[in-house]
């Protein structure tokens, strides 16, 4: 059923090694090299053209690897039943001839066994490997998922009407002078295949295609001048690490990250993957690509943020600007107030939350605040003693403020007004979460759900900034953190945080003792200066990659120098609005079945909602649980 025999490469600039086998000379040594890959160039005979209808009558395949056949499979398969005239007069395999033949059952092992791990190549790919998968499926056989190449797209890309009238595998094998006629068997299609397969490899080379990745999207229609500039990808390590596409001046025209291979990741600009306009605008800009491998994937990601910030390029859409990011302060002074601001303070005695991605989601923390708590929300600075005279504003009338403008709260009051802020902010945010709730549930209940989804968005952006602080506030007072997490290969990676800052990181193999490298990079890492806690030392986006890497399963503090730990009830234990509502709110009423459904804009879930005063309904939120609730009054501070 199988042989091996010698072929002689027709590519153009193929050449024997040193070893005797032949190469092709214009493929480099980036990814996986045409002539490193194993081939199974397959053809089959059937009864008709619909898998669903017809059967398989002959499986012809060769097996190559950079210009030598390594071996070829053929064999006749019973059909089942009598073989068409008119393909018996194409193919010439007569139903006599398959009396005897193995059916597919006993064949598609073989043939999957003879192609396990190999790239598939087919003339009209298509139609071979969708008979080859719809035995699979009948005997019940799993189909291993092989790479697939068609060389009628192949030659599409690269055979002008002007050479060939058309792209049939006869036509082809004229044009590329195989070393076989095909002649509608099996084996035969399969060897003039192989020729013409070579034959296209060596006219697709110089547009750059030289690698199985390469070959993947060879068929994309991506722009001549982008696809010519893969070059650029030209020596890039095969590792994590971030790399910058620069401009004729030398500029950073854009910074990006790769935590498995950079050379993988850049080529993928230079294929019909890369969809992004900016970006292939940027690659017709680029004159080089210049890469910074890095030892672990977190250390890569950590360099984009930097280099970023650093050079602020211009196709770049991440935060550029983390002095921009906002803060929710609640000032120091005799009556404090809630204000947005642009940076922490050392030694003004406020408390901050934050950073927020934005002033608008800042503000609206800064509005939940004031929805919970009769704190004043004027924005001057008031004397200790009320000025002679002195007039309140409507929120007194209102119940949101006890009008220490006037006198009318004296300092000792209002100190209780804000120590029950400060503690929401800093420390139990549930008072926020529960006000909001009965908010929500009593604006359902008449029906307005404009403005329940308003009051859902500020518990939200407040949620946030609070679960930021109190994330931050720990690793921002922590001068040094050692930590380590088993990597894929069963070695370790390694990372040392200063004041919430990436200070070094390393990786060591499964055979090396991993606390000397700990000590080496202790000492080596870098000095950082501490920020002003709940702020650290770094970019906010950066501690938080760090934040997330440390939340990875498997990852073991080895020292740390400060007790590491957020609030019991903090807002980072609530978690997102719509869980916080649900786990605080007390149901009084079990749903009922044929509940209304109410959707809250701007959400996708369904939870139960019991009015007390007139019927269930059902409140779309942002899970798929059915939870009930109890309608009531909104709550006075």
């Amino acid at each position: 059923m199988s042989s091996v025999r010698r072929l002689r490469p027709v590519w153009a600039d193929a050449t024997p090694d040193p070893a005797g086998r032949p190469v092709q000379l214009s493929l480099d040594e980036l990814g996986t090299p045409l002539a490193e890959v194993t081939f199974v160039v397959v053809d089959l005979e059937t009864t008709g053209g619909t898998p669903a209808e017809c059967a398989i009558t002959e499986i012809g395949a060769v097996k190559v690897r950079g210009g030598e056949v390594l071996g070829e499979f053929q064999t006749l398969v019973d059909p089942g039943g009598p073989v068409p005239a008119f393909i018996q007069v194409l193919t010439g395999i007569t139903t006599t001839m398959l009396i005897g033949a193995p059916p597919i059952e006993e064949v598609l092992p073989s043939f999957l066994e003879f192609s396990r791990g190999t790239v598939l190549v087919a003339h009209n790919a298509p139609f071979d490997v969708g008979f080859l998968k719809a035995a699979a499926a009948r005997t019940g056989h799993a189909w291993p998922g092989n790479k697939v190449v068609d060389t009628v797209r192949l030659a599409r890309r690269v055979v002008t009407r002007d050479e060939a009238p058309n792209h049939k595998l006869s036509t082809l094998a004229n044009l590329f002078h195989a070393t076989v006629t095909p002649n509608h068997r099996a084996l035969s299609d399969a060897r003039a295949t192989v020729d013409v397969l070579h034959a296209l490899l060596s006219r697709l080379a110089p547009l750059g295609i030289t690698h199985l990745e390469d070959l993947a999207t060879a068929t994309d229609p991506v722009p001549e001048d982008v696809r010519r500039k893969r070059t650029l990808a030209d020596g890039l390590p095969d590792g994590p690490g971030v790399y910058l596409f620069r401009g004729p001046g030398d500029e950073v025209l854009y910074v990006g990250t790769s935590t498995t291979s950079l050379r993988q990741r850049v080529r993928s600009y230079f294929t019909s993957a890369e969809k992004r306009g900016r970006m292939i605008e940027m690659v017709r800009v680029a004159q080089r690509v210049d890469p910074i491998p890095c030892a672990t994937p977190l250390e890569a990601r950590v360099r984009e943020l930097r280099l970023i910030a650093a050079h602020s390029p211009r196709y770049n859409r991440r935060s550029r600007f983390p002095e921009r990011m906002p803060w929710v302060r609640l000032t120091s002074e005799p009556y404090p107030r809630l204000s947005v601001v642009r940076e922490v303070k050392a030694g003004d005695g406020a408390t901050y939350i934050g950073p927020f991605s934005s002033a608008a989601t800042a503000q609206l923390a800064v509005e939940a605040l004031h929805e919970t708590f009769p704190i004043r929300q004027c924005t001057r600075k008031l004397p200790l003693v009320a000025a002679p005279g002195a007039s309140a504003c409507v929120l007194v009338e209102m119940g949101k403020c006890g009008a220490p403008c006037t006198g009318h709260q004296g300092p000792g009051a209002y100190a209780e007004v804000v120590d029950r802020v400060r503690h929401a902010m800093v420390a139990d945010a549930a008072p926020v979460v529960e006000a909001h709730a009965d908010r929500i549930a009593w604006l359902v209940a008449q029906e307005r759900f404009e403005e329940a989804a308003t009051v859902r968005d500020r518990l939200g952006g407040f949620l946030r900034g609070a679960s930021r602080a109190q994330r931050f506030a720990p690793l921002a007072t922590c001068a040094e953190l050692v930590a380590a997490r088993r990597s894929d290969d069963g070695g370790w990676e390694l990372v040392l945080v200063r004041f919430g800052r990436l200070a070094g990181t390393a990786r060591v193999d499964r055979r090396t003792d991993p606390r000397p490298a700990i000590a080496t990079l202790q000492s080596t890492g870098e000095q950082v200066e501490p920020g002003v806690a709940p702020a650290t030392a770094a970019h906010p986006e950066e501690t938080d990659l760090i934040l997330a890497w440390l939340g990875k399963p498997g990852v073991r503090l080895v020292a740390v120098d400060v007790p590491w730990a957020c609030p019991v009830r903090s807002a980072e234990g609530l978690g997102d609005p719509a869980t916080a509502v649900a786990a605080l709110v007390r149901p009084r009423l079990a749903p009922d079945d044929g509940a209304p459904v109410v959707r809250l804009p701007g959400a996708g879930t369904e939870r139960e909602l019991d009015i007390a005063e007139a019927r269930p309904v059902t409140l779309e939120l942002d899970d798929a649980r059915v939870i009930p609730f109890s309608i009531r009054p909104p709550r006075t501070a």
